[in-house]
């Protein structure tokens, strides 16, 4: 039996170190984009600019439960066959499911917001001020930046009728201008970096501010997994899964195992990816920030900031990145939401009707001159409530034999599971309150 094992990884590495593991990338980069979104922008800046290095620690504690949770929902996907929205209509009451609906379309709906806001935001930085130096009004040029981000949102959509890994590569490249973007930015600023493996390994918190920085921090943890990616990764992986299935299987394999090991290389590599691009956006604001006797704590207030620190180039950059960001995650945003109402409700829906019908609460936002940056916390305080009503049925899926059948999770999985959603409720919770409180 040892040897059939060994001979079986062997098998399975072989065809790792090919050209076949290029062929499943993808769907963890295409849920990834959410962990670098204009929300994450907003809370990297504000931990940096303020605390300096002493929040990085939270970043790498924050990527590990994303690996584990983003990977079930890989997972319930792969060994199913079915969404994760689509197994709570099987498995769950239609009471429960129609709440589930509810919650996770609210959850989608905010997110859509935040993510076309975040992308109007990129372009008005970008080409703004000469609007403005023309004589067109704030308000105006947001609504002219929405309309064009919604063209272009519509358009790397529109990649998926080429096929569905066109709209993944797509993303993809733009998950790595962002990471070029930030590589530029550290490139500039000379980071210290033995204090930022220190800080990056060392939990601690800022001893002159001990309340400011929990807040800061339990903001970014708080709203580190986003339910909208818990639901879509559960279908990313459903076209590859068709193709896998009817290849031959690897000698004493299966094709699902197959899958799952190739998806977890996928996870790894996507979510650590993610993981550094927030850890330069901390570094960055530390470093150029930081010695500054106002902290920048908004991302226009960056943007501002960044060119008579480091040249215009690094606000041009720092903008190009928002802008990538912005679209990216926007448009994950509407498959997100296309896969959650077809999911729960059993019917077809368009992806591109949906994009239209969430410009209109942008563009009223902007029309009315609400800050998007209070959009943007208002997106992550209803995101925290929908959370938990993402992160409670997929692991109740993944720990039943009766749905995952061999596949279940494993008892080490099933506590590690249950202690990531506990820690996220909590410091949910508590950042809600926090926020209640005025803090």
């Amino acid at each position: 039996m040892a040897n059939l094992l060994i001979g079986e990884e062997k098998k399975f590495w072989k065809s790792f170190r090919s050209n076949e593991i290029w062929a499943y990338f993808g769907p963890a980069f295409v849920a990834s984009v959410a962990y670098i979104d204009p929300g994450n922008f907003a809370t990297n800046i504000e931990g940096g600019s303020r605390f300096g290095y002493r929040l990085l620690w939270v970043l790498l504690w924050s990527n590990v439960m994303a690996i584990l949770i983003q990977y079930l929902s890989a997972k319930l996907g792969i060994v199913t066959g079915l969404t994760l929205p689509q197994n709570c209509r099987k498995h769950f009451s239609r009471p429960v499911n129609l709440f589930l609906w509810i919650t996770a379309e609210i959850a989608a709906v905010a997110t859509d917001l935040a993510e076309f806001l975040g992308a109007a935001l990129g372009l008005y930085l970008l080409f703004g001020p000469a609007m403005m130096a023309h004589g067109w009004s704030r308000t105006e040029t947001m609504v002219i930046a929405a309309l064009i981000s919604a063209v272009l949102v519509f358009v790397i959509l529109a990649l998926d009728l080429a096929g569905y890994q066109w709209l993944e590569r797509g993303i993809m490249v733009f998950v790595g201008a962002i990471g070029i973007c930030y590589a530029f930015e550290i490139f500039l600023v000379h980071p210290d970096w033995k204090q930022t493996a220190l800080y990056t390994l060392l939990p601690t918190l800022d001893p002159k501010h001990i309340h400011a920085s929990l807040y800061v921090a339990v903001g970014m943890l708080g709203a580190t997994v986003m339910p909208h990616v818990v639901y879509l990764h559960s279908a990313l992986v459903q076209p590859r899964r068709s193709e896998v299935l009817k290849q031959p299987l690897i000698e004493g394999g299966s094709r699902r195992r197959n899958y799952l090991h190739f998806e977890l290389i996928d996870v790894f590599a996507a979510m650590n990816g993610a993981w550094l691009i927030n850890s330069a956006m901390i570094v960055m604001a530390a470093v150029a920030f930081g010695h500054l006797a106002n902290p920048v704590t908004t991302i226009e207030g960056a943007h501002q900031t960044l060119g008579p620190l480091l040249g215009e180039a690094s606000a041009t950059v720092f903008a190009v990145a928002l802008l990538c960001s912005g679209l990216s995650s926007s448009t994950v945003g509407v498959m997100a939401g296309q896969v959650i109402i077809e999911g729960f409700l059993d019917i077809k829906f368009s992806i591109f009707l949906r994009r239209l019908i969430t410009i209109i609460p942008a563009l009223i936002v902007i029309a009315v001159g609400l800050d998007p940056l209070k959009i943007l916390i208002l997106s992550q305080v209803v995101l925290s409530f929908a959370l938990p009503f993402a992160l409670v049925p997929l692991l109740i899926l993944t720990n039943r034999t009766s749905v995952m059948h061999s596949f279940a999770s494993a008892r080490r999985t099933r506590i590690a599971g249950w202690v990531t959603v506990a820690i996220i409720v909590v410091l949910n919770v508590v950042l809600l309150g926090q926020i209640a409180l005025g803090q």
